[in-house]
């Protein structure tokens, strides 16, 4: 056996736990996940019923469904874009300024990302409390107590306090990765534009972003897939769901129909509907960002 092929089967052989583990806990679900989705099954112990496309049909008959899917579109929107713009200006600022007190700044911005999501949701509920939070106190030191209100209570409220609870936790881990990549763009780039007059807002624009572009791709795809995750937690613990449905996300929604009414036949339906629409956002996403560095 020649070097060349001792060299592969060594490889294959480093990589088998993890191809095999992949297949049993990734592929095999998800296999799993699109078959059931054509049946009308409890999930306990009775025979699955086929039923075709019928669970699919059903999604946009639902008015729940819609609702909530109403709302991720909402969160899908706001968050990643407020998120990473916040990233992206702390993350320049940080780096191309002489501020002493950078270290401090930099640790206190990705805190919130190294807290499990239970806690950032729990300590965001009592900020939002109607009579014991935060939010509402310092509202009514300052005099603006009419404008206090039942942040998670109302409908119209509800969602951008779940949006800024999810900017909060993830702006910080963002800014670390395009401080590593403002830390690679060359220093005599920023020099030369001073030199030329261009105003620490131009370099900001036509420096920094066409020079991390490739970084921002991949972080909007981060960003926008991670919306989906935490708000399944963020959700669950902040609101249930409340007020009303006005805050339910699909992933809470699919939750519901699969351990609370034991439609699993159902929910996988949901789970297969939000896996398409997060792999043709995914495309998109890319395609669109392609296009605008070209």
């Amino acid at each position: 056996m020649s070097m060349k092929a001792k060299r592969s089967w060594f490889l294959l052989f480093c990589l088998l736990p993890g191809l095999v583990l992949m297949a049993l806990f990734k592929i095999h679900p998800t296999i799993e996940v699109f078959q059931k989705s054509f049946y009308l099954w409890t999930g306990i112990g009775d025979k699955p019923q086929w039923v075709g496309l019928r669970n699919f049909t059903d999604l946009f008959h639902d008015d729940v469904f819609l609702l909530s899917l109403r709302n991720t579109g909402f969160l899908m929107l706001v968050v990643p874009v407020i998120t990473l713009f916040i990233a992206l200006v702390n993350a320049s600022i940080l780096t191309r300024s002489k501020l002493r007190e950078r270290s401090l700044y930099r640790t206190v911005f990705f805190f919130p990302s190294i807290l499990s999501f239970v806690v950032i949701a729990i300590l965001w509920s009592f900020i939002y409390h109607p009579t014991i939070g935060f939010l509402n106190a310092g509202l009514e030191s300052i005099g603006l107590g009419k404008w206090a209100l039942a942040w998670l209570g109302d409908a119209r409220t509800v969602l951008w306090a779940l949006a800024v609870t999810m900017i909060w936790q993830a702006a910080g881990y963002y800014m670390v990765m395009y401080m590593a990549g403002i830390d690679g763009i060359s220093p005599e780039l920023y020099e030369a534009a001073s030199i030329d007059g261009a105003t620490p807002v131009r370099q900001f624009f036509h420096i920094t972003v066409p020079m991390l572009w490739e970084i921002i791709r991949i972080t909007i795809i981060f960003s926008i897939n991670g919306v989906l995750t935490i708000s399944f937690v963020i959700v669950s613990i902040m609101t249930a769901g409340g007020p009303d449905r006005h805050s339910e996300v699909v992933m809470t929604y699919l939750y519901s129909q699969a351990f609370a009414n034991s439609n699993f036949g159902y929910a996988m339906a949901v789970g297969v509907f939000v896996f398409i629409v997060s792999f043709l956002l995914a495309l998109l996403s890319n395609r669109l960002t392609e296009r605008g560095n070209n």
